[in-house]
């Protein structure tokens, strides 16, 4: 969800001010991707896609263990940055983007026709927010509100995907 300044109260900060002011916003922002006039949560999701390059030469499992840290270290991060601007779950905060996208990422071969795929599968998903991720996304507040639907929006996606490779495998 964008925010107006007509949506902020007195006191807080624009998204430009958090997303340059310290390390929380310039996370919560994604490296600042947030900051996108048009469909910040496709260009956080985009530079996901690029900070997601070093997953390709790790172990599955610590390439898990970093999302879950991710996630983890999200929660306050999105809280921190959505208190700042007066705004709960700015269109511009797109740590949990990453997050979202690289989960999609670990389970997909490192090949950029899937990473493609991911990248488009997991927009849908969060963008379309079937349930119960739209539910989720009005009801879940806080950091854990703005992490959660991105999560279960890749779970969907995951699963998606997972279909599909098995039915290119039953063809091919």
């Amino acid at each position: 969800m964008n925010a107006s300044a007509d949506e902020r109260q007195a006191g807080f900060r624009s998204p430009r001010e958090v997303a340059l002011g310290g390390p929380v916003g310039f996370l919560a922002f994604g490296f600042c991707s947030g900051l996108s006039p048009r469909a910040p949560g496709t260009a956080g999701s985009a530079m996901a896609l690029l900070l997601g390059l070093p997953l390709l030469g790790l172990p599955t499992w610590i390439g898990a263990v970093i999302v879950v840290l991710t996630f983890l270290i999200g929660i306050p991060i999105c809280e921190r940055a959505s208190r700042a601007m007066g705004v709960h779950d700015h269109g511009g905060i797109v740590w949990d983007e990453f997050v979202g996208v690289w989960m999609v990422l670990l389970t997909l071969p490192a090949h950029p026709a899937w990473w493609l795929a991911a990248f488009i599968v997991f927009r849908v998903f969060d963008i379309a927010k079937p349930w119960p991720i739209g539910w989720l996304d009005r009801r879940v507040r806080g950091g854990l509100g703005i992490m959660i639907d991105d999560v279960v929006a890749a779970g969907y996606a995951i699963a998606v995907l997972a279909l599909l490779r098995l039915g290119l495998e039953r063809i091919g």
